[in-house]
């Protein structure tokens, strides 16, 4: 099977996965919580890859909802695509990633996203900041801001 090289590849952060398990009371974690059901249903569709790095499933282990983790896990495994890469690589742009104040799992997941990905897609508003302020080699954006700029439906 030839895979079409033309879909976006798509990063999404464990914070962006979990965004349906967290307050839907809150307006923000609301529109959040749609524009990550929207991104899954193009990918569904075929529109959109989601790439999934060991990283992915490291933290979700650590979850400690059974059925949060359990629904993660089949997400990833049902949607997710695995992309080879250079993992000596990984490990030397995510040891700069941690110099630039990243956390580490925050700069494995960027830097597997910079080797695998078009777009990261995450929640969360610091590491956004942090992204787009130490210029990284990748499109960072909140899932809403995808939605927007994609025109997704």
């Amino acid at each position: 099977m030839i895979k079409d090289i033309s879909r976006k590849k798509l990063y999404l952060d464990v914070c962006t996965l979990c965004r349906p398990f967290d307050d839907q009371n809150i307006m923000r974690i609301r529109l959040e919580t749609d524009a990550f059901y929207l991104i899954l249903q193009n990918i569904q569709n075929k529109l959109y890859e989601m790439v999934v790095s060991p990283v992915h499933f490291k933290e979700i282990e650590t979850i400690e909802e059974l059925r949060e983790r359990l629904w993660l896990l089949d997400l990833l495994g049902r949607y997710g695509v695995r992309l080879p890469c250079d993992s000596s690589k990984i490990r030397k742009r995510a040891g700069q990633l941690c110099n630039l104040k990243l956390g580490i799992a925050d700069a494995v997941h960027v830097a597997f996203a910079e080797a695998t990905s078009d777009i990261f897609i995450t929640c969360d508003d610091k590491l956004l900041r942090k992204c787009n302020k130490s210029n990284v080699k990748i499109s960072v954006v909140s899932p809403v801001d995808f939605c927007f700029k994609e025109d997704l439906r």
